[in-house]
């Protein structure tokens, strides 16, 4: 494939505004890519998740063992694109970089791997199975990724690689945090403020459990070498009408970070515990509720799969290659829960300008990939042999 043909399957992916929403089209678009293909064995599945919405699993080649492909098929929202430099929504390249909505997180990785496949089909060199996971609403929740896991399309791979930014390809994760969002609802009664007795005020518990689930968090003290402690952020409170009201009802919501030496049940116990406490008072009414909840992926960079990428990357790029692990959410944290014993590593063209305005990706970087995920195929399915 030309290098400007790769460089417009990429901008072509940016100019679909697939935002929080609207993957169908990103699958339309990939499938006809594929298409011509379908005489060399590609077989396409869309999964629909909901109207408009759809992952897809592309599977190419044959063989007993399986190496897997990843990305996502949506994108943030670009925010005011006044704020741009350009339209965030049609490919710009200045300085060698392409600029545009998803041009790092995570387009130019879905990109980059759909061509590696398409050159592999072209010139007839599909080393094995290949299978390619492109999902859908990773940035609010990672459900594509778990419907096609919990479906079993996913069950039995032998490696996965999903292309999130990895700093310009020069850091592959392997770990990384879990996340729990809470939701903590107060229930009081409204009366006028200058008879506050005769009502219930629903901030009062919120208050109160504020303060102490400061102390049940600090109980999680052991750190991961690589993932660092569990973190814990009250992010936002609501509460009441107006002044001169007694506020009948409250909200309070939190984010967690976890970590592998702490599952999500036992942190869903510790807060569920405190809330039972709570409400033990006169006038508390307290329910929580979590919502997309992704447990922590393990990972060791020791193992043969982190090995091989970087003995593949060190081949073909100057600096070595660093494991790492990532405190964000990510695909990988439900893929994980598929049959098998496979890993997952995160290694991608993108940089740190996921989420920013003027997101962009160094176009040498993601040709190059397109050749690093080739390569990976090539020793992978040599290994195996």
């Amino acid at each position: 494939m030309e290098k400007q043909q790769k460089i417009q399957i990429l901008s072509d992916l940016i100019a679909i505004r697939s935002v929080n929403d609207n993957e169908a089209q990103v699958a339309d678009y990939i499938s006809g890519l594929f298409e011509p293909y379908a005489n060399k064995g590609v077989d396409i599945q869309r999964v629909t998740y909901a109207p408009g919405r759809d992952n897809l699993v592309i599977t190419i080649g044959e063989g007993p063992s399986t190496l897997g492909f990843s990305g996502h098929e949506d994108v943030v929202a670009a925010g005011d694109p006044a704020d741009w430099s350009s339209d965030p929504f049609e490919a710009t390249i200045k300085d060698n970089k392409l600029y545009g909505r998803g041009a790092t997180d995570m387009k130019s990785g879905l990109a980059a791997q759909l061509i590696a496949m398409l050159e592999m089909l072209e010139s007839d060199s599909v080393p094995g199975k290949i299978k390619m996971f492109a999902t859908v609403g990773e940035e609010t929740g990672e459900y594509g990724a778990a419907q096609l896991t919990k479906a079993g399309y996913v069950d039995g791979i032998g490696g996965l690689i999903i292309s999130e930014p990895g700093d310009g390809m020069s850091r592959v994760g392997f770990t990384s945090k879990g996340v729990i969002d809470y939701i903590i609802t107060s229930v009081g009664k409204g009366a006028h403020s200058s008879r506050p007795e005769k009502g219930v005020n629903a901030i009062d518990p919120l208050v109160d459990f504020a303060t102490e689930v400061r102390s049940v968090m600090a109980k999680f003290d052991k750190e991961n070498p690589v993932l660092g402690k569990l973190t814990h952020v009250q992010s936002v409170i609501s509460g009441g009408v107006q002044i001169n009201s007694v506020p009948a009802k409250g909200i309070m919501k939190g984010n967690i970070r976890t970590i592998p030496e702490y599952p999500n049940q036992v942190v869903f116990d510790a807060l569920n515990g405190l809330v039972e406490k709570l409400n033990q008072r006169p006038g508390f009414d307290l329910s929580i509720k979590y919502s997309f909840p992704e447990e922590a992926m393990p990972g060791d960079e020791n193992s043969p799969f982190i090995k091989l990428l970087k003995k593949v990357h060190d081949g073909m790029f100057d600096e070595p290659l660093e494991a790492v692990g990532q405190t964000g959410a990510n695909d990988g944290q439900e893929f994980l829960h598929a049959k098998g014993d496979f890993s997952i590593a995160l290694l991608g063209p993108g940089n740190d300008t996921s989420h920013q305005v003027d997101e962009y990706v160094d176009l040498d970087v993601y040709l190059k990939s397109i050749d690093f995920y080739k390569q990976l195929a090539v020793e992978f399915f040599a290994k195996e042999k």
